[in-house]
């Protein structure tokens, strides 16, 4: 077994890729190579576009590289001598990196480049020489490449250079790499299975929702089943939260700009859709956040420390211009339903106000079967002061007193350093689903620094004027984020409870379509969504549908059940058909629906 760290052999792995394409395809020229999780990519700007086909071609040159046993080789450079150096080679973006680097100091720009170049030394560069290839990079490295060899290339994409959409699109091509030829397999087979989940076909094959380009990208709609499931998921935050005295209220979806300069978001936040000009008035934006919003309906009333704390709440849709190289079916659009609550609490309240949040978000996961968590606590980063706004001490205190709560529930946390939102830390809550992949779900603000920007305060028991706390908290995130991997987590087999449709009634023939009929109106009378087609398709056809749409239930209606004494149940999954009784058949759902953990 290797004894480098991963990184290092993901690291290496993206110059033996780098390495394979120069020698493939003379004249590309290279962009950045970083580690990311699970493997690498590398931007190329090659001679011609590269096909599928072409991965294969490259896999087996880096195969031979391998076996060549090329050791790395790390050299220094003046600044000015490997400017001078890339020019000759024609590469013209490491050319550009370097004048990065000599400007700046550094040539991360995104969090994705943070492996990409910093100035260890004054005006000096690393360079790293494998064969006949040669890059610019700080390394580590392994010794030779022969050290390498549990790689795949996933897949190839387009990119815009260092992220800009005015620069060229360049090729990314994917890879993975891992230590060992076994955690590879297991790798491969975990996104073999993830393609058969993929929540955008899974979405096509049930009829939960689709996403056309009249409409636009990142703007998904919703086919009667997916709005019913969307309607069931929001209904259960509803009856969680309001059962803990949570409010809701309602915002609008257009605001004028004057709000975000109060709020900070048109200084701080780069993801607004451009302003709406109207003649004789002022620009309105699209909202991003829900924010400002809380803040004015709490400010147009005086409140009393009798009041607090405020928990209101609302689902609502914002809207955020994301990059479209960075939309994903439901998991990353540009119109995103949060379940958004603000709590506006004195500073004695914070500690109680986010228990209830703690203990909502913990049935939440019980309740849809995730049962892997933990808790990324997001800080500012002194270092960085102009990202954030506010009194530094501010950010400690309120840093220490979230991580006491989690600290204190036993629950497992991390902390990201420069992770918090502009206005206050946070609490991110991951997940991982049935595949062991990592998801955001949750996330509780503790904000102490827009209640002052908005002047926002009540009436103290001494008469005197305090400033509130205000607790931001979303148990889903947003509905569609949390139904995507809702979707991939399930395989599209939802629980009773949320499927479109729980039972599915199959005639054995024509003769059978009445009883059928009156078993389906039964279901339907006791608040079972049940469908009933009266076609000529076999029963078998029937069953295999009625599969491919993960319905729970399938009732088999023959002579045997003409008369609805009894019933022949087959559960969704199984070969198996069981008999029941209409009443203990509905019972048995009710149950279920009631207790919302029923999984078939």
């Amino acid at each position: 077994m290797s004894t480098y760290p991963i990184e290092t052999i993901r690291h290496s792995t993206a110059h033996l890729l780098a390495s394979a394409v120069l020698e493939l395809f003379p004249g590309t020229k290279l962009g950045v190579g970083p580690v990311i999780e699970n493997g690498f990519f590398y931007d190329l700007d090659t001679p011609n576009p590269l096909s599928p086909q072409d991965l294969l071609k490259i896999e087996k040159r880096m195969k031979e590289i391998i076996k060549r046993k090329e050791p790395f080789t790390r050299n220094e450079m003046k600044l000015d001598e490997a400017i001078e150096f890339f020019s000759e080679r024609k590469q013209d973006y490491k050319v550009s990196l370097l004048k990065d680097l000599k400007e700046r100091g550094t040539t991360a720009i995104k969090p994705d480049e943070a492996q990409d170049l910093a100035a260890e030394k004054p005006n000096v560069a690393g360079i790293y020489t494998t064969g006949k290839f040669v890059d610019l990079c700080r390394g580590p490295h392994v010794t030779t490449t022969g050290d390498l060899g549990a790689f795949k290339l996933t897949k190839i994409a387009g990119a815009y250079w260092r992220g800009n959409e005015k620069n060229k699109m360049l090729t990314r091509v994917y890879g993975v790499a891992f230590t060992t030829a076994d955690e590879l397999n297991n790798h491969l087979t975990m996104l073999e299975e993830a393609k058969k989940r993929d929540h955008r076909k899974i979405g096509e094959d049930l009829e939960l929702f689709t996403i056309v380009d009249e409409v636009g990208a990142g703007l998904p709609l919703f086919y009667p089943k997916g709005a019913l499931v969307r309607r069931l998921i929001e209904g259960l935050i509803n009856e969680l939260q309001e059962a803990k005295g949570y409010t809701p209220i309602w915002v609008p979806h257009i605001t004028k700009e004057n709000l975000y300069k109060i709020s900070g978001h048109l200084e701080k936040y780069d993801a607004m859709y451009p302003p709406m000009s109207l003649k004789d008035e002022a620009n309105y934006y699209l909202k991003p956040m829900n924010c400002p919003h809380f803040m004015m309906l709490y400010k147009s009333k005086p409140h009393s420390y009798r009041e607090l704390p405020l928990r209101w709440t609302c689902t609502t849709t914002v809207y955020r211009y994301e990059k479209s190289g960075e939309l994903s079916g439901l998991t990353r659009v540009r119109a995103l339903t949060q379940d958004d609550c603000h709590v506006f609490t004195t500073p004695a309240g914070i500690e109680g106000e986010i228990k209830i949040m703690l203990d909502l978000i913990g049935k939440v996961y019980k309740i849809f079967g995730f049962k892997d968590f933990w808790v990324r606590i997001s800080t500012h980063d002194p270092a960085n002061k102009e990202k954030y706004i506010g009194d530094p001490a501010v950010w400690k205190e309120s840093e220490a007193a979230l991580q006491k709560l989690i600290s204190g529930r036993g629950w497992k946390y991390e902390v990201g350093v420069g992770e918090a939102a502009f206005y206050g830390p946070k609490l991110d809550f991951m997940i991982k689903d049935a595949l062991g992949r990592q998801w955001q779900l949750s996330t509780i603000q503790l904000d102490m620094n827009l209640p002052g920007r908005f002047n926002l305060e009540y009436t103290d028991a001494d008469g005197g004027k305090k400033q509130p706390v205000v607790i931001h908290r979303a148990i889903l995130g947003s509905t569609e984020r949390f139904l995507g991997i809702l979707i991939e987590h399930l395989a599209g087999a939802f629980p009773v409870w949320l499927s479109p449709v729980q039972a599915s009634i199959i005639p054995v023939g024509k003769a059978h379509a009445k009883p059928c009929g009156k078993l389906h109106k039964m279901l339907l009378k006791a608040g079972i969504r049940s469908e009933f087609e009266p076609s000529n398709d076999t029963v078998g056809y029937k069953i295999r549908q009625a599969e491919k749409q993960k319905i729970p239930y399938m009732l088999v209606v023959g002579d045997k059940e003409a008369k609805l004494s009894k019933l022949s149940v087959r559960l969704r999954g199984k070969k198996a058909n069981k008999t029941m009784t209409p009443k203990s058949f509905i019972t048995l759902v009710q149950k279920q629906i009631a207790g919302k953990k029923g999984r078939s």
